[in-house]
């Protein structure tokens, strides 16, 4: 399946190309503010619409993530980072991606508060 995924202002917008078969809720201190449900995909899988740098980005903690974030609407739609095995990924928000059913999806619960 092909994905459209934006921001709320659309100065960020991409296409994710994959199978949603599961979702990822983490408890860490961000990603429970944010609210955000996780879709891992390797990183080409990702391609952004948008010039990259209409993303800001925030990185915290042991600084392995890169938090991509609108900084005009302040959403979070993306992040990047390198997977257990070395290969780059995308973190998918999939709370912004459009024609997603989302009450389809099982969400898997990660305790990123003891990682």
């Amino acid at each position: 399946m092909l994905y459209h995924g934006s921001c709320h202002c659309g100065r960020i917008r991409y296409e994710v190309e994959g199978e949603v078969d599961s979702a990822l809720a983490c408890n860490c201190s961000l990603c429970s503010r944010k609210g955000s449900l996780l879709w891992f995909v390797p990183r080409e899988k990702l391609r952004l619409l948008t010039p990259e740098d209409a993303a800001s980005t925030y990185e915290f903690n042991k600084h392995v993530i890169k938090h991509r974030f609108c900084p005009t609407c302040g959403i979070h739609p993306y992040a990047e980072g390198v997977g257990p095995g070395g290969a780059k990924m995308a973190a998918i928000n999939l709370r912004v991606l459009q024609d997603l059913d989302l009450e389809s999806v099982p969400v898997k619960h990660y305790d990123g508060r003891s990682a």
